[in-house]
């Protein structure tokens, strides 16, 4: 098979190199990541809805150029009025930094203003998630979520040429050519037997007339032919193709909360934040991810989406009834063998003494097995200082065999926590891991 090489010939921008400003580019877009990530860490979540105020340092924004050093190489120049040099003589370079400057400035430095500019909430979204994915999305038999693949959308008038359409290209030239009125090739044959026949038979001199029309009637037809071509670059059509969605993998998330007497205000707002976060996360980088939502006190329900954010239940705390609910939902719902299922529960640490080998039983030896991921939030009051202790589910969940590597365990105590933790559970390089 021979080798085919593409040379791209686009003019580059007047005095720029395309590589060079594609590369500033991503420089620059990575600087703005980074001033999202580092704005976030101090963000509420409702604090998305209008957006934020990103800086960057304005060195960042500058692309490098080349310039020649003021300490080396030599220069021809013509001074008029000089009274006190001649050719051949070398005057000394001043000391950089020397010239009459103006009033005296700051003594701590020099540089200028950051680059600040505003970005919209979904701006702000969609740089936050970029990098972040579900762990080991693809294991399961698919079904939904995000993949592509090729597919018919009619024709374009350009293209590769193994695409080129032979039978919408034919219908294009006859169409054109009919309405043109271009002569057809029996037209012309006729026209030349014609003239050849008068020729032949020693025609008369009336005849003469007759073969200098039809002579001249032939040089019309045929130059009409050449004008008006047999195919046209405006007839040929190439068959266009689009990348549509293609459904191939199913995946759940459970999201388990608790809800129970012990949850204070503030750890019940760390837990909500947490999990809107986690819905947004979702719902703008997945199509089709299904979503469970599980509260529970000593008793667990599957919810929706209102009664979960903003039901005011309270009550004990048996954390084993939401992964037993949990194992019901999936039974009915989400066969494991079909099904990528994702968890993440969120709870203050606080359980029943005699519900804690129940609960790593059945987070072990039953949820642990289905689950691609599982992620643990422990929320903390603002005030408490967990340096030296762990709360009875955090032992609990630290005791239970996970050789796979699914459980994953981290603490909140302030809202300033929710997004740094965020991203250290859904991070990209996590999920390839």
């Amino acid at each position: 098979m021979s080798s085919m090489n593409i040379i791209d010939r686009r003019l580059n921008p007047k005095g720029k190199s395309l590589g060079n400003r594609q590369r500033f580019f991503r420089r620059a877009k990575n600087q703005i990541q980074r001033a999202v990530r580092s704005a976030s860490s101090g963000r509420k979540i409702t604090d998305v809805e209008s957006g934020d105020r990103i800086s960057i340092p304005a060195d960042g924004l500058r692309e490098p150029i080349f310039h020649k050093d003021p300490e080396t190489g030599a220069r021809d120049l013509v001074i008029p009025g000089n009274k006190e040099f001649v050719v051949g003589d070398k005057i000394p370079r001043p000391p950089v930094g020397d010239g009459d400057g103006g009033s005296e400035g700051s003594p701590d430095g020099e540089g200028e203003d950051d680059f600040v500019f505003m970005l919209s909430r979904d701006e702000f979204l969609d740089l936050f998630l970029e990098d972040l994915e579900l762990p080991d999305l693809v294991k399961r038999k698919v079904k939904y979520a995000e993949s592509y693949t090729t597919q018919r959308a009619g024709f374009s008038v350009s293209g590769s040429p193994n695409n080129l359409n032979l039978v919408r290209t034919m219908r294009n030239s006859l169409s054109r050519r009919i309405a043109l009125k271009r002569p057809k090739p029996d037209e012309l044959a006729e026209a030349e037997e014609a003239i050849r026949r008068l020729e032949a038979a020693e025609a008369e001199e009336a005849d003469s007339d007759r073969l200098a029309r039809l002579r001249q009637e032939y040089e019309r037809l045929l130059l009409r032919s050449k004008r008006i071509p047999y195919i046209d670059p405006l007839d040929v059509r190439y068959n266009r193709f689009e990348q549509v969605p293609r459904p191939v993998t199913q995946a759940v998330m459970f999201c388990l909360m608790d809800v129970s007497g012990s949850m204070t205000e503030h750890m019940k707002d760390l837990a909500k934040r947490f999990f809107m976060l986690l819905y947004l996360f979702l719902t703008r980088r997945y199509r089709h991810v299904e979503i469970v939502f599980i509260r529970h006190t000593h008793v667990a329900h599957e919810v929706d989406e209102d009664t979960f954010f903003y039901s005011t239940e309270t009550g004990g705390t048996v954390v084993s009834t939401a992964l037993h609910e949990m194992r019901r939902v999936v039974a009915e719902r989400f066969p494991a063998d079909e099904w990528n299922i994702y968890a993440a529960q969120a709870s203050d640490g606080d359980n029943t003494t005699y519900d804690n080998a129940r609960s790593a039983a059945l987070l072990e030896q039953v949820i642990l097995p289905l689950c691609q991921y599982f992620a643990y939030i422990e929320v903390g009051g603002e005030h408490r200082d967990w340096s030296g202790r762990e709360t009875e589910l955090w032992r609990t969940y630290r005791s239970v065999a996970d050789p796979a590597g699914v459980l994953a365990m981290r603490k909140v105590r302030t809202r300033g926590d929710i997004f740094p933790v965020f991203r250290d559970l859904f991070n990209a390089e996590r999920a390839d891991a």
